[in-house]
């Protein structure tokens, strides 16, 4: 599990448009970010994750919360959880207690090491890449509109080339429907 903030933007930025003249506006009058908390199955690779308004601690619990009934949905069950030492994961009662609650065990990685979480890092540099910027969005209320539809083709249609060239739902097992 990780968060990736993303700025809000009243018009696209230099990263997009490659005209540098307007960060100075942008730096004078900041709309603030947006954060995409996402849990990835290590099996699967399929993506459960959610733009919210910030990273607190409260804010991490519910999200795990609905990410870990989310993956039950799919035929997943949770038995550890890896995250990187922010205060929020590290530091959170409430999350400590959910987890010991389900009896899902929470790996923390030592410092300066995000290969050992590198599936979510490696999805955050997808994600950036494709649906961040991969196309020229009005304003950042563009561009979040488009997640949930991008986090569909992620899961269900994108082929990885680590899965065979196959979507991560087609890891999943025990979906509705399939026969045993």
């Amino acid at each position: 599990m990780d968060v990736k903030r993303y700025p809000r933007f009243r018009r696209p930025g230099h990263a997009v448009t490659g005209d540098r003249r307007a960060v100075h506006l942008q730096r004078t009058n900041p709309l603030g970010y947006d954060y995409f908390h996402a849990i990835v199955d290590d099996h699967s690779r399929l993506i459960y994750g959610e733009l919210l308004v910030d990273e607190k601690a409260a804010t991490v619990v519910a999200f795990v919360e609905r990410g870990l009934a989310w993956f039950a949905d799919h035929g997943i069950v949770a038995r550890r959880l890896m995250t990187d030492g922010a205060m929020t994961y590290r530091r959170n009662r409430a999350l400590r207690e959910l987890l010991h609650q389900r009896e899902i065990r929470h790996i923390i990685t030592p410092p300066y090491t995000p290969r050992w979480n590198g599936k979510v890092e490696r999805f955050h540099q997808t994600m950036e890449r494709e649906w961040a910027k991969g196309l020229r969005y009005r304003n950042s209320t563009a561009r979040n509109r488009a997640l949930p539809h991008w986090l569909r083709y992620y899961n269900e249609r994108r082929p990885h080339s680590s899965l065979g060239d196959r979507p991560p739902i087609s890891r999943a097992h025990n979906l509705p429907g399939q026969d045993n």
